[in-house]
């Protein structure tokens, strides 16, 4: 009996979508943050989306002046990072290291708590005395666990200093905060592969997105509508999950979008949570905090 030949099977290269999820009500961190918490509406969200912790999205949102700066007092973190992002609007920053400073429009803070660190964050003081629109994002970013007890670091990233990749036929621009785009480097440094784009799209402008089948995928819908592949579509501030199943997703801006995109290699390590500590057992927990107590994170005025 002669062998049958081998049959070729047909590899789709497109991501599957996990789920499209709807922003979930608005809550206020401190009072000056109104955000969504969309990893609260995203089963299983800290495994699908592995490294990344949380997102909190701010929509554009106008606050009245105010002499007294809205935000958030003094707090302490350990075990990973805070990555935040200012689209309008300023927010100022201070850490017991004694880093600090504002970012504005375009900007990026990127905090690494790793051992242990106190913050506040809160409207920049002039933005406060005016007023005006603000819109902002924060994610957390877990460390690996060779990395959660080194010595925090604090990156300030203006916004001409982030790559940038104008799209073909003005379709677009794409920022890079992190990562790789189409060979062009994002300026924040990371303790594992990932990236992090700023995407703004024109109408009917298409952009091709390509990351190892391995990593977690996710985006927010800032701005506009969006298919997906082809075969999906997604609105305003709508958050996409993919599948690790592909390494390619092509989207297509119905009207005039911005997309906030995040990919990363899990770490694939346990994962052990308490408010603003993120460990791997709970006796390390236990342990930050004694020295949270013990005044081992350092010392700033609130």
């Amino acid at each position: 009996m002669s062998a049958q030949p081998k049959q070729s099977l047909a590899v789709n290269p497109h991501r599957s979508i996990e789920g499209i999820y709807k922003a979930p009500g608005l809550h206020w961190v401190g009072d000056g943050f109104r955000v969504a918490g969309y990893f609260s509406v995203i089963p299983n969200a800290v495994r699908k989306l592995d490294p990344f912790l949380l997102l909190d999205y701010h929509p554009a949102y106008h606050y009245a002046p105010s002499e007294k700066p809205r935000g958030v007092g003094v707090h302490p973190h350990r075990g990973f990072e805070t990555v935040t992002l200012a689209f309008q609007g300023s927010v100022a920053h201070h850490d017991s290291t004694g880093a600090g400073g504002v970012i504005g429009p375009g900007d990026v803070q990127w905090m690494t708590a790793a051992s242990g660190i106190l913050h506040k964050e809160y409207h920049e003081a002039n933005f406060s005395r005016q007023g005006g629109t603000f819109q902002m994002a924060q994610l957390w970013v877990n460390l690996p666990k060779t990395h959660k007890m080194g010595s925090p670091r604090y990156q300030g990233i203006v916004a001409k200093d982030m790559g940038q990749v104008r799209l073909p036929h003005e379709a677009g621009l794409v920022r890079v905060v992190a990562g790789t785009f189409q060979g062009v480097k994002g300026p924040a440094m990371t303790h594992s592969p990932m990236s992090l784009l700023d995407i703004q799209l024109n109408e009917g402008g298409t952009v091709s997105l390509d990351f190892p089948a391995a990593f977690s995928l996710g985006m927010v819908v800032m701005a506009g509508d969006i298919s997906i592949n082809d075969s999906a579509n997604a609105t305003l501030h709508d958050f996409i999950v993919f599948e690790r199943d592909g390494e390619h997703v092509l989207v297509n801006a119905k009207t005039k979008s911005q997309l906030l995109v995040m990919a990363g290699q899990p770490l694939n390590e346990p994962i052990v949570q308490y408010g603003p500590f993120v460990m791997n057992t709970e006796r390390e927990i236990q342990e930050a905090f004694v020295d949270f107590q013990g005044g081992r994170f350092g010392y700033l005025e609130d």
